[in-house]
């Protein structure tokens, strides 16, 4: 009995020294993100369905349409059920609370007709956005009638200005502002005592020439059935602290989908993430789920991050406040989680709220683990924590390791710690170029002041040593006239040099002379495709935006090389025909010849730019232009000289040039096609045949 106790006693004892892993959430379907390079990638899912609400699990009818949900200071929810003409009240934990079945005005009572908006201040007062009737309506915290406030009056709305207020926010200062469905002149601006003041942040204009130009010589009759250039209309909007508001409009015509306006009206959201912030970057190309995110209502739920709701594919995306994409979440569906028609969302803490006018319910969504430390650093790095943001950062990448703004923070940290050289590798790793500049700047200028005597003196003797190899040089050419003589006539590498810096001369000695040779030509050939693929694989950080993914050497052959015998033997039959004096074989030493700057600029300017900064990145790029432009002018040289042109037939020759390029293109194209139509037809006869027999 007792060893049968002490057995029990060690197997417990085993049991709860056993740590339990924790059950990853998993959500109904799979997360994702977007990479630097803009492609869909996996990633955990920062939030996951908890539960739904509907109208029949509080007790009260079930919802029908409802159109907007709002969080108030206190925590309370309220649920504008459009249908049913009502207020629905849920307390901090989400029960049923009260209702507002319209409200009494003057003894006798009023109720909403299709309300699309609504907002509750921190002393309770509730605003509504009575659609159809026209008007927004105030009431007092226990649904009491208090004022009504009617269509705008000024002389800058345009004739026939009918109200339908949709959405509507107060500021600290009570200040009302509304978004009215079919107003194109921005959003209406209430003072705290119900005046109209002035219209804020209307949209840019956006059009076709091409639509200009038809509309400019079209009849009266026919410009009135074409599509108007007018402005995209506000459709949703949110207030943050500080009295800035997120606005959202829809349409294809909308290049800002979401801007920040301050009190003036100007547009000031931070947009330095890695892609424009229009949601969804990869889509189907057709369908009822192709096109663009549309934008259908924002929530700022503070420190610095807001949340955008997209309505085409039911997804939610979190910006922090730089504009980079946090995480994305939400599905159209029929499952627990998903949506059919979201209409808003809000945040009551740390869990969003988003309302589905189709399914009449309310989804709540919990934080994981993921979603939690994101939510976290943004906080941290928002409040000028950098060092407990990274301490976030840090845990997010253990999640996801491809989680590229988590290696942003944690560089930011560093640099604010002195660790410059960390710092420029975790930036490296977020694809910062701008922070991976300040701090490679930082390092290299330590690495200079602890080595400035051996960096000068290494500087010394390499320039004692080029002297010394240069005079030696010259002293053998005096002694060896036979040598000098070949350097100086039959050098072919010596040619290469003296035909870049003295091209008239030079291209003459090209066709006349005979001093180019096909195996140098090849080789420069050659050496263009190395230097080009060395600098788009191995150009330096700051200046490669190339994505190493899809680089593929195999292609430098190609369009260096297609092109040029493309263009040689395009241009050989052209000249044919135009009193060319340039036979073939000097037409592709000619060219080739003209590339050696590509070369001789391309490889020291991809060497260097691993020793430079983003500031310093503009002598890099004035480089590679001069060596084009150098290529250019030497090809023009050349065709010029091995033609015997005047600089205009030269001018006309290459432009018809380029144009047979394209001509016999398409006749290779057609080939091809008709190949493959051949091979389709024998291919069918030969399956029918087998099958017959």
């Amino acid at each position: 009995m007792i060893r049968y106790s002490i057995a029990c006693l060690l197997f417990i004892v085993l049991l709860v020294s056993f740590e339990v892993p924790e059950v990853k959430a998993e959500g109904p379907y799979k997360g994702y993100n977007y990479s630097y390079w803009g492609e869909p990638a996996p990633a955990p899912l920062a939030y996951v369905p908890e539960r739904a609400i509907s109208g029949e699990q509080l007790g009260i009818g079930g919802f029908k349409n409802p159109q907007d949900v709002f969080v108030a200071a206190d925590g309370y929810v309220y649920i504008l059920d459009s249908g049913n003409g009502r207020i629905v009240v849920l307390d901090p934990e989400l029960s049923y609370a009260e209702q507002f079945q319209g409200f009494m005005r003057e003894g006798r009572h009023e109720s909403f007709n299709k309300p699309q908006g609504l907002f509750v201040t921190s002393e309770g007062a509730i605003y509504v956005a009575d659609t159809e009737n026209g008007r927004v309506v105030e009431l007092d915290a226990d649904g009491g009638f208090v004022r009504e406030i009617g269509a705008p009056e000024a002389d800058v709305l345009t004739e026939g200005f009918r109200f339908f207020p949709q959405k509507i926010v107060l500021d600290k200062a009570k200040r009302i502002y509304v978004a009215g469905r079919g107003v194109f002149d921005g959003i209406i601006q209430f003072s705290a005592g119900g005046e109209f003041e002035t219209f804020l942040g209307a949209n840019r204009v956006r059009f076709n020439p091409i639509d200009y130009f038809w509309k400019s010589v079209s009849t009266k009759a026919q410009r009135a059935q074409m599509v108007q250039f007018v402005p995209i209309e506000y459709n949703n909007f949110d207030i943050d602290d500080a009295g800035f508001i997120y606005a959202t409009s829809a349409g294809e015509r909308s290049d800002a989908p979401i801007k920040r306006l301050n009190p003036s009206g100007q547009e000031v959201l931070r947009r330095q993430g890695y892609f424009p912030i229009l949601g969804d970057l990869a889509y189907p190309p057709a369908g009822e789920q192709s096109g663009p995110s549309r934008f259908i209502d924002v929530d700022v739920p503070g420190n610095g991050m807001y949340s955008v709701l997209d309505g085409k594919r039911g997804r939610v995306f979190t910006y922090d406040e730089d504009g980079n994409l946090l995480y994305i979440y939400g599905l159209l569906g029929n499952q627990v989680g998903t949506f059919k028609n979201p209409v808003a969302i809000e945040h009551a803490g740390d869990r969003p709220l988003v309302l589905d006018g189709s399914l009449n319910q309310l989804t709540v969504f919990r934080p994981t683990r993921f979603g939690t430390l994101i939510n976290e650093a943004a906080a941290f790095h928002y409040a000028g924590d950098e060092v407990r943001s990274a301490e976030r950062w840090q845990e997010v990448v253990q999640l996801d390791a491809n989680f590229e703004i988590a290696y942003i923070g944690i560089g930011k940290a560093l640099l604010r710690q002195g660790e410059n050289k960390e710092a420029a590798r975790y930036f490296k790793l977020g694809m910062s170029r701008t922070n991976y500049s300040k701090a490679y700047q930082r390092y290299r200028q330590e690495v200079l002041e602890r080595n400035f005597g051996s960096v000068m003196a290494g500087l010394v003797v390499a320039a004692a040593a080029a002297i010394a190899v240069s005079a030696t040089v010259k002293r053998r050419r005096r002694r060896s006239p036979e040598s000098r003589e070949y350097v100086r006539e039959r050098g072919a590498v010596a040619f290469v040099f003296r035909l870049m810096f003295h091209p008239f001369e030079g291209f003459w000695e090209l066709k006349y002379e005979r001093k180019a040779k096909m195996s140098i030509a090849m080789a420069i050939l050659f050496l263009v495709i190395v230097a080009m693929a060395l600098q788009a694989q191995y150009a330096g950080f700051v200046v490669n935006d190339n994505n190493p993914l899809k680089l593929n050497s195999l292609d430098q052959v190609q369009y260096v090389l297609l092109p040029f015998f493309l263009w040689c033997i395009a241009n050989w039959s052209l000249t044919t025909l135009m009193d060319g004096e340039g036979k073939f074989k000097e037409i592709v030493l000619a060219a080739a010849y003209a590339l050696t700057p590509i070369v001789l600029i391309y490889v020291p300017t991809t060497i260097w730019s691993h020793f430079m900064t983003l500031e310093e990145s503009a002598f890099y790029y004035l480089l590679n232009s001069i060596a084009i432009i150098w290529f250019l002018f030497l090809f023009f040289v050349g065709t010029m000289t091995v033609h015997q042109y005047t600089v205009t037939k030269t001018i006309v020759t290459i432009f018809l040039t380029i144009l047979a390029m394209g001509f016999i293109v398409f006749l290779a194209m057609l080939f091809f096609s008709l190949l493959q139509q051949i091979y389709s037809f024998a291919h069918t006869i030969y399956i029918e045949f087998v099958y017959r027999t």
